[in-house]
């Protein structure tokens, strides 16, 4: 542990006061994001997209279900790879726990991939998600939404993503979209977040955020690729801290 400042608990309480009025800003503000998020001006998709699903061919407008608004997440998992993105799962886990709360508020959610939909199927079974995929694999979807990227396109130096040019060697990278479909069934893009942008749904971050050591990414990589594994792949008699207090709870 690094040397921290000890104090009494009134000197403690004081200076948490006056950090409360600080984390009431943020709380603030992040209100007029959000309403500003919801008055952004919508584009209309009058381009046809389709998928497979594990339900057979979909076309954007079928994803959304029921609801009127449907979310999507751009996952990592290339055609030839074998596995889904770390960070995408990781992101993907705190989506999952959120999604019956999601389509019981007229909001659907379905991960995109360009990996074919038998490999995206297994992989969800494997990790235990809930909520559905669809791959994009012969669809411009990916790369009409700046997160996939053909060779030519790297090749030429810097492809956009995250609305600005940005050198890359990567096929795909992540980001989410949102669309809405109004009672004529047309379909409009409403929003867009790319990069860290999908930090606030991370649970996980939030409450390592509170911590004294924080997240703590220190390694080759400064962020979660350091630390993070796909949910069924840690070793928890190796890599838990809290493994001894699971098995003393349990007894």
């Amino acid at each position: 542990m690094t040397a921290h400042a000890v104090v009494s608990r009134e000197e403690w309480i004081a200076t948490r006061k006056s950090l409360l009025e600080r984390e009431k800003e943020q709380t603030a503000l992040r209100d007029r994001l959000s309403a500003e998020r919801r008055a952004l001006p919508w584009v209309e998709i009058t381009k046809t997209y389709a998928f497979d699903t594990v339900d057979g061919r979909k076309t954007l407008a079928d994803l959304f279900g029921n609801c009127s608004q449907l979310i999507v997440q751009h996952f990592m998992f290339a055609p030839d790879w074998e596995e889904g993105c770390v960070g995408c799962s990781f992101g993907a886990d705190h989506a999952n726990a959120a999604y019956q709360h999601l389509t019981y508020h007229d909001v659907a959610y379905v991960a995109v991939a360009r990996a074919p939909i038998a490999k995206l199927e297994a992989y969800r079974k494997r990790i235990g998600w809930d909520f559905p995929f669809a791959s994009s694999g012969d669809s411009d979807f990916n790369y009409d939404f700046n997160v996939s990227f053909t060779p030519e396109q790297n090749a030429a130096g810097k492809v956009l993503y995250n609305f600005e040019m940005i050198e890359n060697e990567m096929t795909d990278l992540p980001g989410d979209n949102v669309f809405i479909k109004d009672a004529d069934g047309r379909i409009y893009h409403t929003y867009s977040q790319f990069a860290r942008g999908g930090e606030e749904v991370m649970s996980a971050y939030m409450l390592l955020d509170i911590t004294p050591n924080g997240r703590n990414e220190t390694g080759p990589n400064y962020g979660l690729m350091d630390w993070v594994r796909r949910h069924d792949q840690y070793d928890d008699a190796a890599s838990s801290c809290c493994s001894g207090q699971r098995k003393q709870g349990a007894a």
